[in-house]
């Protein structure tokens, strides 16, 4: 790990923190930052420009998508769900999705490892 990261995420333990204030939005663009990272899987904060998408794809873990701000649209297997804020959903491990900005927003991914 770069001690950079392990700074940044030590800044979050033992504390409370606002999610949403982690992450900003950049104009046009998809920006991430992961906040754990382990054999067992990862966390990571999404914050999407409106009409920002992410193309279909397959994953081999489960996942949740916990929207913070703003309306998304995930589409799982071809079934479409529109997330608010305090929203969330599972995608299942295999099978197709893809996220795409109604708003901008912001979501906190979890990515469970089998």
């Amino acid at each position: 790990m770069v001690a950079g990261k392990k700074a940044k995420t030590n800044e979050l333990v033992a504390q409370a923190v606002n999610l949403a204030q982690l992450i900003d939005y950049q104009p046009s663009s998809v920006v991430s930052r992961t906040l754990i990272d382990k054999k067992a899987g990862t966390v990571t904060l999404f914050a999407f420009d409106q009409g920002e998408r992410l193309s279909e794809h397959t994953a081999p873990y489960d996942a949740l998508v916990y929207v913070l701000e703003g309306e998304a649209e995930v589409v799982i297997s071809g079934k479409p769900v529109r997330l608010k804020a305090g929203e969330l959903t599972i995608m299942p491990a295999n099978e197709p999705h893809a996220l795409s900005a109604v708003s901008k927003f912001k979501m906190l991914l979890i990515m469970i490892k089998n």
